[in-house]
């Protein structure tokens, strides 16, 4: 498929006329061993490259500190497509800290990198030769900073700057070439003039005396003229149609001379043209269209000695963003306070302090976030039921493990005090909910749709985030779904780590059939008829939602929520919590586990085998039928 799509790629621009594709130096294949993989779910609900809320911000607007476009482009990259390998991880974050210690190193590099500009689009531009006079001394000026940055690197601590250092090609003869070719402000257009230096080219230099010296002379003309015709107010002007003329005012033209030609006529004067003013007309019109033709060609060889060039100018841009990059992580970890991950190939998930990167950005000035500390394993706790009121921050303690997960696969520092985090394959997230109108889903098939991928591409190195699963159906619906994947994950010879949260206070009971599974819950404290969430995380489940508490803050009618409360009343005395409880209890896991894992059971074994041994291409109509009632029989 990779080659298809490179193939119709290539196929495009071939018909969009783009046959010149020399910045275009490789094309490579995403494999799954290289990256942590998400998929587009988790991306967007992680709220990496947007927020799902009107004014809200994403992990790359807090995180992008980067100076330069090569290096901004770089970060939502290695947003998407963290790093797996654990030495290529912590190769990055050791230059993270060297950059970090070395302020004087970290904000020269910055400097250098902002004045380098956009270097990764210029060296594009340079195939089509669809670059101007203005950008090309620009791109030369950015190898002179290029040099400047290899010192740099070269002379650090870090191992990592000193083999980019290595990469890094000032291409000195061409970017001396063209500093000594253009003029110091060239314009964006050749065909403006002025492109090349004086002393560059001899012929060039003559035309330039020629029409410059021309247009001294036409003064000399109109001097002497006026002189001699007693015309004060005579001038020379020049238009399209005839080329340069002498205009009369209608006050002075009977002082004209009988050999000037009359070529215009207007309402207030009158202009002509003489045979000593088309002569020299011919001179300078023709100097300054060669002018253009040699500054033209000479521009058009500079681009054609850069073409030379691309593939190290390129490279000079990817360690040019890298660096940006990494001085951003540095730049965040000192303003924010992040701390240095330390990645582990165990199994343990453990942090302190961990904070929500994007949400205490947003935080009133003086108003401190809430951090909780955090343990996920295959020991003793690798699944945690989350329970907790509305508007507690349930979803936010999800989303920050995932992000602070995902911020030191990156190789950036992360907002904790202290972070233990194993390398990681997968990060699932089932966060939120929406429906999918146009293709005909609902909120809750969307949710089944996300929760069937998780469920179907999980590891034992994965990290599940799954929010209020079931709550799109009725409620003993919802329960019982919540109930079987929570069993099923914790069953699974995966054991992948996760974090459950849900409104569905009955999964508590999970904690006393299954080892690995415990109850947290977000504190919260009830002030009179008021509840105040508290944000920390604490062992043991809750029993209490405080939903029509949450509809008070929105601003819901008073009477609407007495009615709301005299109805939970009512509810909560005919229907009795003990008594679901109950049955949950009651209810044996071994037939629980049957219903999950009958899909791999021997019957389901031997129809696999038979449909695997089926050539569609090959089969007729009857034997279809056949294979068909043998399936059946097997059901049987």
């Amino acid at each position: 498929q990779g080659i298809i799509a490179a193939g119709a790629v290539l196929h495009y621009l071939k018909d969009t006329e783009h046959p010149n594709l020399g910045h275009i130096t490789g094309i490579h294949r995403l494999t799954e061993t290289d990256y942590l993989w998400m998929d587009r779910f988790t991306i967007r609900n992680l709220e990496l490259l947007g927020s799902q809320s009107d004014g809200g911000h994403s992990l790359i607007k807090v995180m992008d500190s980067t100076v330069s476009a090569m290096g901004a482009r770089l970060m939502r990259r290695w947003m998407v497509l963290p790093l797996k390998d654990k030495q290529r991880i912590e190769e990055r974050l050791d230059t993270v800290e060297t950059l970090l210690l070395t302020t004087d190193l970290r904000k020269h590099l910055q400097h250098l990198i902002k004045q380098c500009g956009d270097v990764e689009r210029l060296v594009a531009k340079l195939p089509l030769k669809k670059i101007n006079p203005r950008e090309v001394l620009h791109l030369a000026k950015s190898l002179q900073y290029a040099d400047a940055i290899k010192q740099h690197c070269a002379g650090s601590n870090s191992n990592y700057l000193k083999r980019l250092s290595d990469t890094i090609n000032p291409c000195a003869f061409i970017a001396e070439k063209i500093i000594h070719s253009l003029t110091e402000q060239p314009p964006v257009a050749v065909s403006k003039g002025m492109v090349i230096k004086d002393g560059i080219d001899k012929e060039l230099d003559e035309l330039r005396r020629i029409a410059h010296h021309g247009k001294e002379y036409l003064l000399e003309i109109q001097q002497r003229e006026s002189e001699a015709t007693g015309i004060p107010s005579l001038k020379i002007s020049f238009n399209n149609v005839f080329g340069y003329y002498l205009e009369v005012t209608n006050v002075h033209k009977s002082k004209v001379p009988a050999e000037w030609t009359r070529k215009q006529t207007l309402a207030n004067a009158e202009r002509y043209i003489t045979p000593e003013l088309k002569e020299y007309e011919e001179k300078i019109t023709g100097a300054e269209e060669k002018i253009q033709l040699i500054e033209a060609a000479l521009f058009e060889q500079l681009l054609s000695e850069l073409q030379e060039y691309i593939g190290p100018i390129q490279t000079n841009a990817q360690a040019m963003a890298i660096i940006d990059c990494l001085s951003s992580f540095a730049e965040n970890a000192l303003h924010y306070k992040y701390v240095k991950p330390k990645l582990h190939e165990g199994d343990a998930l453990t942090a302190k302090d961990v904070r929500h990167p994007v949400i205490e950005r947003q935080l009133p000035v003086g108003e401190p976030y809430i951090a909780n500390d955090l343990l996920l394993d295959k020991e003793a706790q690798q699944i945690i039921i989350l329970t907790g009121p509305n508007m507690s921050g349930k979803s936010a303690l999800l989303r920050q493990t995932g992000l602070i997960v995902l911020m030191a696969h990156m190789g950036s520092f992360v907002p904790a005090s202290e972070a233990h985090i194993p390398v990681t394959d997968k990060i699932f997230t089932r966060v939120g909910a929406s429906d999918n109108l146009s293709g005909g889903e609902s909120t809750f098939m969307v949710e089944m749709n996300e929760t069937a991928s998780i469920i179907n591409n999980l590891s034992d190195k994965s990290l599940i985030l799954l929010d209020e699963i079931g709550r799109g159906t009725s409620t003993y619906d919802g329960i019982s779904i919540a109930w079987s994947i929570a069993e099923f994950l914790h069953q699974s010879p995966h054991q992948p780590k996760t974090l459950f949260a849900t409104h569905y206070h009955e999964l508590n009971e999970l904690e006393e059939k299954f080892s690995r599974i415990k109850n947290y819950h977000i504190t919260n404290k009830e002030v009179g008829n008021k509840v105040v969430f508290l944000r920390k995380l604490a062992p043991g489940g809750s029993v209490h939602s405080f939903g029509i508490h949450v509809a008070r803050m929105a601003g819901m009618p008073q009477t609407l929520i007495n009615r709301a409360n005299e109805i939970l009343g009512q509810l909560e005395e005919q229907r009795s919590q003990a008594d679901i409880k109950h049955q949950l209890k009651q209810m044996p896991v071994e037939k629980m586990q049957l219903s999950i894992f009958d899909v791999h059971s021997q019957t389901f074994d031997e129809i696999r085998n038979i449909l695997e041994g089926i050539d569609i291409n090959r089969l007729t109509p009857v034997e279809a039928l056949l294979k068909l009632q043998e399936i059946k029989s097997r059901l049987k």
